[in-house]
């Protein structure tokens, strides 16, 4: 038998906002944005904000392991012109390279379906990067590839 550290995937809180960020900044440098690239902070100011702004369709859970974030996950609701009920997209999903293949974000993903179902949403969707390899695995086992391709053109 063994003694695995247990995880739980939680609200996050007010006082996680340090840990919140250095997982925060490991997500974004994952994407390329670190250094002069990195995010100005006003976004990451604004982001941990709308968390806790209930006026805000914006939410995030926690993966904690032994008293340590191990894991986030960001999501919002919205309207779509093809479902009557709101839909969750998934926008943010990251875990510490330590927990890597233990389950973490598989939890967080099924922990968004859970809230998602529990406040009305009839989808949860997600897009990644074709090169994330090891998401696309996670991903694969969990949610469908319908084979959408995003445009994106920045104003």
């Amino acid at each position: 038998m063994t003694n695995a550290p247990t995880v739980q995937i939680r609200p996050i809180a007010l006082n996680d906002q340090a840990a919140w960020l250095a997982l925060w900044k490991g997500y974004n440098a994952f994407y390329g944005r670190e250094g002069a690239t990195a995010l100005p902070d006003a976004i990451t100011q604004t982001t941990w904000a709308c968390f806790f702004d209930p006026a805000e369709p914006v939410h995030a859970l926690v993966a904690e392991c032994d008293g340590q974030l191990v894991g986030l996950v960001h999501y919002l609701y919205h309207r779509s012109t093809t479902r009557l009920d709101k839909v969750c997209y998934l926008q943010d999903l990251f875990t510490a390279p330590t927990q890597r293949k233990q389950g973490v974000g598989k939890r967080l993903i099924q922990a968004v379906y859970a809230q998602a179902a529990q406040d009305g949403a009839c989808r949860v969707y997600w897009q990644t990067q074709a090169s994330n390899t090891p998401g696309r695995a996670l991903y694969d086992q969990v949610a469908e590839h319908r084979g959408f391709v995003v445009y994106s053109h920045e104003l």
